[in-house]
């Protein structure tokens, strides 16, 4: 029996990174960049205002002040998104918007707080002139040219994450397209007579599928493209008729069928057309946990994972081995999930000798993190996976951890109320 880390390590072993494609810019969200980007102009590309306000020379307004304010005569305003029709002339103002290009002569922009506009404003009077009440610095409030990027320079470069962050800089420039890792696609199958579609009426000792569902908005949350077969009945002839449709995927992921039961298939399948990695880890839940690769007719060699039945432990062992596979796929190169130490409210108890993966809610309170168990961890209550944002681990080696122990959690989700 493995333990996690060799099963991983196999694992990721036959998974390389997908190849580079050409994606729309609002299509790479999560995709790992496979080209190098320079901006191809000065951002901003003019002078321009950060506030809206009004234009100045600061030798016009220094000393200027609530008690001792400089009246200047406002000879044009400028919009955001229109160039400047006139020079600043000492002795004068220029109305300006935020982002508007500074007009040439200028050299700060005082801020409309700063000035009695409002005032001229309720009174009626016309805003002609305008009254400065505090004095501005060289430069101040103005974003000079290329203060953010200069033509030319890299932006960033193959293996870079397409995050919220990159998506803007690219649009910023006016890119409509980026090359990059395409996403892997992840086939998905269900197995056995017992599991009903969602259309289907309920009865007859029937339960719904959950599985190809939570395993398919896994697929998407970690930037997979999900696949989804259907489901498989309890026969060697079904089982080998869909996992033959889903080695034209580029992941095939199963769950239930891996077992030692009489209506296990999968392992006969792996064996007839194509082979068995390893069958078992050293872990709860999920022990029963199958890898291999099937053979296409292409010549391909379709990297198969196949899950528990149990919904939970189909979660858990996502979590560890395919996750970190589609993230390989997608070029990543570091797989590990944010892992904080906690405290223990309830126990954790090790029966077998086996790495515990306990549901946990972790909250932040008094200065440190808590861990308290979902309740009952029976593989079977999908419930207890939704109330959890955390793994609770408990090694191998022990066969208990109390209440007050520290553990380490790997998260699912960060709690909102965190402030660390």
């Amino acid at each position: 029996m493995l333990s996690v880390e060799e099963a991983l390590e196999k694992i990721l072993s036959y998974v390389s990174p997908m190849g580079p494609v050409e994606v729309e810019l609002p299509d790479a969200l999560g995709l790992t960049l496979a080209e190098e980007v320079t901006s191809p102009l000065d951002l901003p590309p003019l002078d321009n205002s950060a506030m809206d306000g009004f234009a100045v020379r600061h030798a016009d307004v220094a000393g200027a002040g609530r008690h001792d304010p400089r009246e200047l005569p406002v000879i044009g305003y400028v919009q955001a998104g229109a160039l400047p029709d006139r020079d600043l002339q000492p002795g004068t103002a220029i109305r300006i918007m935020t982002g508007a290009p500074i007009p040439p002569g200028a050299d700060a922009v005082v801020p409309f707080e700063d000035t009695d506009e409002v005032e001229r404003k309720v009174a009626d009077h016309a805003l002609d002139r305008i009254r400065i009440m505090q004095e501005a610095p060289l430069g101040a409030n103005v974003r000079p040219a290329g203060e953010d990027l200069r033509t030319g320079e890299r932006l960033m470069g193959r293996g870079d994450v397409l995050r919220p962050g990159e998506i803007g800089v690219l649009a910023s420039v006016g890119r409509q397209r980026v090359t990059a890792l395409r996403r892997p696609i992840i086939a998905i199958l269900s197995t056995g007579d017992e599991l009903l579609a969602p259309d289907e009426a309920p009865g007859g000792g029937k339960i719904y599928d959950s599985n190809s569902f939570s395993i398919a908005a896994a697929v998407r949350r970690y930037g997979g493209e999900p696949w989804m077969l259907g489901i498989a009945k309890d026969t060697l002839e079904d089982t080998a008729r869909k996992l033959g449709e889903g080695i034209a995927a580029d992941l095939l992921i199963t769950t239930a069928g891996v077992s030692k039961g009489d209506y296990d298939f999968i392992k006969d399948v792996l064996t007839a057309n194509g082979e068995i990695a390893f069958w078992s880890v050293r872990m709860r839940p999920a022990r029963p946990l199958a890898f291999g690769v099937l053979h296409a007719p292409d010549g391909r060699r379709v990297p198969h994972i196949g899950l528990p039945g149990n919904p939970v432990s189909a979660l858990v062992a996502f979590e560890q081995f395919c996750r970190p596979a589609i993230l390989k796929m997608l070029g990543r190169t570091s797989f590990a999930k944010p892992r904080v130490r906690a405290t223990l409210r309830d126990p954790i108890i090790n029966t077998d000798g086996r790495r515990v993966y306990a549901r946990a809610i972790v909250t932040w309170e008094d200065g440190r993190w808590w861990a308290s168990l979902t309740g009952p961890q029976g593989s079977n209550l999908l419930t207890s996976m939704a109330r959890a944002n955390g793994l609770a681990i408990c090694p191998e080696d022990l066969d208990e951890m109390p209440a007050g122990a520290e553990v380490d959690v790997q998260m699912l989700d960060w709690p909102e109320e965190a402030a660390v």
